[in-house]
């Protein structure tokens, strides 16, 4: 009699979940739950590095946050690993190298993002010239009726500087059409006439953009050489009372040079959705009051996050299931 060994549920483990699971997930989670074995993590913390390598060592699929950090350690504790879904766009805390050569897919999900992060550039904006927080701060302090209102200036018929020309930054384009602004930007490949076009767009060159726009928007990748692409001598060629909007990546600015470009009065104001070293913020942005801080919440809607997990689980079912991913950062099939 001939007994057939039953085949090894594959697992999936999920390093932080949405702290709420809602009907735009439960589909997608249900179903990938009758097919793996699904861990879910605390979604009210992230895993120490310890707890992750335990988890993860007999996991043939992990959605992961920037937070876990997976680099070489990472992989080498999951033997069986096939797929790391990031959940998010930016991947730049991903040991990417790592991964192809041991022939794991890395995944992202840039679609959802793309509307909500292009809002929060557009609140920014509005909240540093118009001085938003710091009029919600003077009614709550009562100062109402004791001092001028806190008067800011408008967005109408300005220059905004777009710093990478993708999908956020088409987007954000796209919502200041009754502004009226001049559109300036700026990346290392230019996009086609029919784009530019479209979003009346000028191409121009870094130095250009920094000494002509009264707002500048960042919206680039972190890479190697895009860190601390706003440093010193860039904030010092920009306008005098510009505004800077960054709702990429932290590290994209030289922090420290962005406090002193404020200090001196050079510019007027920055938004901040992103950071160097989250969660720190430099303690002298904290004392700011010409400076509106958030805590990375460009994709922060219920709809993109279930979103973006559902785009991860598609990676995740994808990989398991023999298909390329949906969203690949790298390809495993022409590595070494």
């Amino acid at each position: 009699v001939w007994k057939m060994e039953q085949e090894r549920k594959r697992r999936l483990v999920i390093t932080k979940p949405l702290p709420t699971p809602n009907a735009l997930i439960e589909p997608t989670l249900q179903r990938l739950a009758s097919k793996f074995d699904v861990w879910l993590g605390d979604p009210s913390k992230t895993l120490d590095r310890a707890e992750l390598l335990e988890r993860i060592k007999d996991a043939d699929a992990v959605m992961g946050q920037g937070a876990d950090k997976p680099d070489e350690t990472v992989f080498a504790a999951a033997p069986n690993l096939k797929v790391w879904a990031t959940y998010g766009v930016g991947y730049d805390t991903v040991d990417v190298d790592a991964a192809t050569k041991r022939k794991i897919w890395i995944t992202n999900t840039p679609g959802p993002t793309t509307d909500s992060t292009a809002d929060i550039a557009l609140c920014l904006m509005l909240s540093c010239c118009r001085r938003i927080a710091e009029g919600d701060a003077f009614v709550r302090e009562g100062k109402w009726s004791q001092a001028p209102l806190p008067l800011g200036v408008s967005p109408f018929k300005k220059t905004l500087g777009i710093m990478g020309m993708g999908r956020i930054g088409q987007s954000l384009v796209r919502k200041v059409v009754s502004w009226q602004m001049k559109i300036v930007y700026y990346q290392r490949n230019r996009v086609s006439e029919e784009l530019e076009k479209e979003l009346g767009a000028t191409y121009v060159s870094l130095d250009e953009l920094l000494r002509d726009s009264d707002f500048i928007s960042i919206h680039t990748a972190l890479t190697t050489e895009t860190r601390h692409l706003i440093g010193a001598p860039q904030l010092a060629q920009m306008k005098k009372n510009a505004y800077l909007i960054n709702t990429s990546r932290g590290a994209v600015v030289d922090e420290s040079a962005l406090v002193e470009a404020l200090k001196s009065g050079h510019l007027a104001g920055a938004g901040l959705d992103v950071f160097e070293e989250e969660p720190k913020v430099h303690p002298e942005l904290l004392q700011m009051r010409n400076v509106t801080l958030l805590p990375h919440i460009g994709s922060g809607t219920i709809e993109d996050r279930s979103e973006m997990f559902n785009v991860c689980l598609r990676n995740v079912e994808a990989v398991l299931e023999g298909r390329p991913p949906i969203n690949p950062v790298n390809n495993i099939t022409t590595s070494d």
